[in-house]
């Protein structure tokens, strides 16, 4: 079970015991943690969440129960999240979607992110690959984009939704690149990649874990990743600046938030153990298999970072007028 002593142990390990008085250390309930993924088990955000969570319950010395909350793009989680008691027991495992796309595409929303959630820490950012139909018959995103320009309005990319991450990243693309391309959206990633397959739609720009078995088995050429560095897992693929797309940065993000209000002392012991599970070898490789960097940082870091992407994504929303009927 906790102890004072192990509690003061995380904190100080992330350098944060020095913010309590002598004498009044602080306390962390001897009860489970519940870590709501907003989404349905069996995906990405549940393996991370379940990688994550294993690795802070041995810190906390008491278990950190997933609990799968899906709908709504993510919102039904996030919002269950928001609205539970701030004692830190609860917390969230939410994605770039809900906590700064859809905010800025529906009309009314059931929290505020900046009011109802406070961060603890960035988890895991996973890019999307640019991959085309074998039909098309391109090799390189110069020979992409040029076809694009010889044929506007013909080519089309698919997405996850209207107003998905996907979605967003494939208007990044266009914008940055300035070609006329169709949107064409699909209730989640699988369909689009079984169409994209097919020929039925022309490109595609997915998260990593999604399309990589099939560029490894030769059926979907891909063209360019959308992080600032090359994977390890397809050293060979340039990133989108590389291939001449400058700009072209996107990610799917997942980072760990508590109700507002929870207690500052209670906030820092659930980062000093999801901190030293980042840091663990084991931990770490199991994440990076699922596409991504792992990142880690105070609360103040993932508070920047929601900031930053509010303002891209946002510009990217308006320039596009990306709405969701």
């Amino acid at each position: 079970m906790q102890t004072r002593r192990q509690t003061l142990g995380l904190l100080t390990a992330a350098g944060l015991a020095p913010a309590f008085p002598a004498g009044a250390q602080p306390r962390f309930p001897d009860q489970p943690v519940r870590m709501i993924v907003p989404f349905a088990a069996g995906g990405p955000a549940d393996i991370i969440a379940r990688v994550l969570g294993n690795a802070m319950g041995s810190r906390l010395g008491q278990p950190v129960v997933v609990d799968s909350r899906s709908g709504a793009g993510g919102m039904v989680g996030v919002e269950a999240a928001a609205r539970s008691r701030p004692d830190g027991l609860t917390a969230v495992l939410a994605s770039t979607g809900a906590v700064v796309v859809l905010p800025q595409l529906m009309p009314r929303m059931a929290y505020d992110v900046g009011k109802d959630l406070a961060p603890v820490i960035h988890v895991l950012s996973v890019p999307q690959i640019l991959v085309v139909s074998p039909k098309l018959g391109v090799r390189s995103v110069a020979e992409l984009v040029a076809l694009a320009r010889r044929q506007p309005g013909k080519l089309s990319y698919g997405s996850a939704g209207n107003g998905s991450s996907l979605h967003l990243a494939g208007e990044l693309f266009r914008i940055r690149t300035g070609i006329d391309i169709v949107h064409v959206p699909y209730r989640g990633a699988a369909p689009a990649v079984t169409d994209l397959l097919g020929g039925t739609i022309d490109m595609l720009l997915a998260d990593v874990p999604v399309v990589i078995p099939h560029i490894r088995a030769g059926a979907l050429p891909a063209l360019a990743v959308t992080a600032e560095e090359r994977l390890a897992a397809l050293p060979d693929l340039p990133t989108m600046e590389q291939a001449g797309a400058r700009g072209v940065i996107s990610d799917t993000w997942y980072a760990l938030f508590v109700p507002a209000g929870t207690p500052p002392d209670r906030v820092a012991v659930l980062h000093a153990a999801a901190a030293a599970a980042l840091g663990e070898g084991e931990v770490r490789r199991s994440l990076s298999d699922q596409g991504g960097t792992v990142h880690g940082g105070p609360p103040e870091a993932l508070a920047a970072l929601v900031r930053a992407e509010t303002a891209k994504w946002g510009e990217v929303i308006r320039a596009a007028n990306i709405r969701i009927d």
